[in-house]
């Protein structure tokens, strides 16, 4: 029976859906925390909680199946990522370096600087790698991406939910953003992290800091610029042409589709097939 199918939180008419079958999501993944390392607070509740340098591609890993499961996951799936992730954060505080005041980890105005950049990055990544999206299905994605934020504990009211909302955030933002000892930290390790067992002087090495200066470069300039970087059209034109071609050189390999994936995929046929069998 195919009645009861759950298609999760978003289903195969979802921009969400189309966006994150790109595997060049994977630089977005890097933009999002290059930009997140900029918020004082965020990049402290990182390094004072986190093993990310002991365990990177795990811990890696573990946020890639969270994303792949809120968005091609059962709803009910997603909800029990969520609720763990609630958990997890909740039980988490840390302490500002500069005033010594704790503060939670899961404060709505950290939780809303995470999946802004998050789901920016996704969106612009997927657009400037050639994925064909057009302005309302930029604004489609960041609002349906409301479900998403409203997993990790936010009001959805509270959160930027089109292009032209999200461009007067990054501006609010602006100001508490800054160059920390802790960000230039994060980002040289993003750039440079130890490759897994085996992996070491291969050819895996150089092409991670292909895919690490790709993210980097993805950035809005102004960030670029925060991180004393050129914040020049030119870099901005360069990255476009790069992602292109990643994106291009990712189809073209004989990539396997995740189980989460594949088993969203086996649902929404399910769903087709009982549609034209009722037609």
């Amino acid at each position: 029976m195919t009645d009861d199918v759950d298609l999760g939180l978003f289903g195969p008419d979802s921009v969400s859906w189309r966006v994150h079958a790109e595997p060049i999501l994977w630089v977005a993944g890097l933009r999002a925390l290059y930009l997140q390392a900029l918020h004082p607070r965020a990049i402290e509740g990182v390094v004072q909680n986190s093993n990310y340098k002991d365990d990177p591609w795990g811990r890696l890993m573990r946020t890639a199946e969270y994303v792949g499961t809120v968005i091609y996951g059962t709803t009910a799936d997603a909800e029990r990522a969520g609720a763990r992730l609630r958990r997890l954060h909740g039980r988490l505080r840390a302490r500002d370096p500069e005033t010594g005041e704790e503060f939670r980890i899961d404060d709505p105005h950290l939780l809303r600087w995470v999946h802004v950049t998050e789901v920016d990055s996704f969106a612009t990544t997927a657009r400037r790698s050639g994925v064909g999206l057009t302005d309302a299905d930029v604004d489609r994605y960041y609002a349906e991406q409301l479900r998403a934020a409203e997993l990790v504990g936010l009001e959805p009211g509270t959160v930027p939910c089109s292009a032209a909302e999200i461009e007067d955030y990054y501006q609010r933002m602006r100001p508490e953003l800054a160059l920390t000892a802790p960000a230039v930290d994060v980002a040289r390790f993003l750039a440079m992290p130890p490759m897994p067992k085996g992996l070491g002087w291969t050819p895996a090495r150089p092409a991670w800091a292909v895919v690490a200066a790709a993210g980097f470069a993805l950035l809005p300039r102004w960030a670029r610029r925060i991180y004393r970087m050129p914040g020049l059209p030119t870099t901005d034109v360069a990255a476009t042409v790069t992602a292109r071609l990643g994106r291009a050189a990712l189809a073209a390999l004989p990539l396997k589709p995740g189980p989460i994936y594949t088993d969203a995929m086996r649902r929404a046929e399910a769903v087709r097939s009982r549609s034209a069998a009722a037609a």
